[in-house]
């Protein structure tokens, strides 16, 4: 059973209770179809500040979760009803995610529950935070 630690932006963090994120990452489908069991380690909101977001993730690492994903409304934004990559809530979601997976050793996913088409969740390797097709 893989634990999962959720990174969320603060724009929805009053308007979302994650109920799709948590029912995907129990089915194993969408940001999560790489896992055959998952279980969620915790849950933070990122900030406007690098140190208190790797703070954050060094939180969810010492509660046990084993890989981080950033939920889809970070790193891409709803239009006409479909989910569209690009232009999300939270400010260079790939930097932060390579710097997150670089510094924690943890493995970082752009990705959770309401993908936009075609869209492949993009794993930052732990430890080197490049990009990498496995978790």
């Amino acid at each position: 059973m893989t634990k999962i630690g959720l990174l969320r932006c603060p724009q929805n963090e009053t308007k979302c209770p994650l109920t799709s994120c948590l029912k995907t990452m129990a089915a194993g489908t969408e940001g999560f179809s790489e896992y055959e069991g998952a279980e969620l380690a915790g849950v933070f909101t990122l900030t406007d500040s690098r140190d208190k977001n790797m703070e954050l993730a060094r939180i969810l690492k010492a509660k046990g979760a084993e890989v981080l994903h950033m939920v889809t409304c970070g790193f891409a934004k709803k239009e006409d009803g479909k989910w569209h990559a690009g232009n999300g809530f939270i400010e260079g979601p790939e930097e932060l995610m390579s710097d997150l997976a670089k510094k924690t050793g943890l493995p970082c996913v752009l990705g959770g529950a309401h993908l936009p088409e075609g869209y492949t969740p993009i794993i930052f390797g732990p430890g080197t935070g490049e990009p990498t097709d496995r978790i």
